[in-house]
């Protein structure tokens, strides 16, 4: 008889607390995930939810352009526009479908598209709708986009694809840089899929923090993380809004996201404009475990994201250390990111740990460093 396949899918991981899963019958601390406000298991989101349930169902069987519209969705591309200060939001059925359906609508408007070699593949399967030659630059290297670009000729008209903030170790695009360098006819796509919410002076994501307007650029975003709930948005001004919902097919052709969903972003988005405290408590968290890591002994980047990447570990230090985090009973966050080979440690930080979770944490890993001298 042939052997059994392996299972393809990590184990469940069910919540056991706030900051706390099960795994193994016991519970760990979690650092995993991007849940970064904790708000994906907030009552108020859940009350929210169960309310639009009961006004509107579960599902509105239809495209937005038929009779799928609903007062929610569109109170919720309010919400959001006025958040992250964009002419206009559309909402999406999920955060990977954002940039699809903005490159849809922008096909055949430019004559080369440029991918960040660390994009998501979101952004990868957009930059395969622009009808266009696509070309890979360096990751975060304005230099060398530059010198992509010049060879492009007079003429070129160019879209930049990049992710905001990168989930790997909480980089950010340089946008500045990029639209200095970008001809005028060009765009830049941003997926801020996990910068929208946290990155920036308000939360309003990467085009904040780099101090950069709007005018040329489409910021794509997910409704999963910052704000715990579900869906995608683009926003962007009023025009490339009626673009997408004219020309965009994964827009008119789908269902949009269910209304209960809607109206738990929508309590999320009301939820971080208020709350300002929780911004302060995930950024002071962040700046505690970093400090306390690198006078552990680790080289561990200042990046804006709120992650904390270790340095690549040997196959045999991983194992380890991943031994010494199940004993400490911190669920090990090893992950691996696309093509790449080797995974690496990536904790995730939120507003809800506590510092004596975060104490638990700096003293594993500071004990494995030190014994690793």
């Amino acid at each position: 008889m042939p052997e059994p396949k392996p299972n393809p899918w990590p184990a469940p991981l069910p919540y056991a607390g706030k900051n706390e899963v099960r795994f193994h019958n016991r519970v760990f601390v979690h650092f995993s995930g991007c849940d970064y406000f904790r708000l994906a298991r907030d009552p108020r989101l859940a009350a929210a939810a169960k309310k639009t349930l009961a006004e509107t169902g579960l599902n509105v069987s239809a495209s937005r352009l038929t009779t799928g519209n609903r007062e929610v969705y569109l109170q919720l591309e309010a919400a959001l526009a006025k958040f992250f200060h964009a002419g206009a939001a559309l909402i999406v059925s999920d955060g990977y479908l954002a940039p699809l359906a903005a490159a849809q609508a922008l096909a055949g408007r430019f004559t080369h598209a440029f991918v960040d070699e660390r994009s998501h593949n979101a952004l990868l399967d957009a930059a395969r709708m622009l009808d266009c030659p696509v070309i890979k630059f360096p990751h975060r290297d304005a230099a060398a986009l530059k010198k992509l670009l010049q060879k492009c000729g007079r003429n070129a008209r160019a879209l930049i694809l990049t992710d905001g903030m990168f989930s790997g170790d909480g980089a950010v695009a340089p946008l500045r840089a990029y639209l200095k360098i970008l001809p005028r006819p060009g765009l830049i796509l941003v997926d801020d899929a996990h910068g929208a919410g946290v990155v920036g002076r308000t939360g309003q994501g990467s085009l904040e923090h780099a101090g950069v307007g709007r005018e040329r650029i489409i910021q794509c975003g997910t409704l999963s993380k910052a704000l715990g709930a579900f869906g995608g948005v683009v926003l962007s001004s009023v025009a490339v809004r009626e673009q997408i919902m004219a020309h965009s097919r994964s827009f008119v052709g789908t269902t949009p996201l269910p209304p209960p969903l809607a109206g738990a972003a929508l309590a999320s988005v009301k939820i971080l404009s208020r709350d300002t405290a929780r911004r302060k408590r995930l950024f002071a968290n962040l700046s505690w475990l970093r400090t306390r890591l690198r006078t552990a002994g680790w080289e561990i980047a200042e990046t804006p994201g709120a992650i904390v990447r270790l340095p690549d570990l040997s196959d045999a230090e991983a194992a380890r250390l991943k031994k010494n985090l199940l004993a400490a009973g911190i669920y090990p966050p090893f992950v691996k990111y696309g093509a790449v080979a080797r995974g690496t440690f990536r904790f995730v930080i939120s507003s809800e740990h506590t510092r004596a979770q975060l104490n638990k944490l700096a003293g594993v890993l500071g004990h494995f460093i030190s014994t690793a001298r």
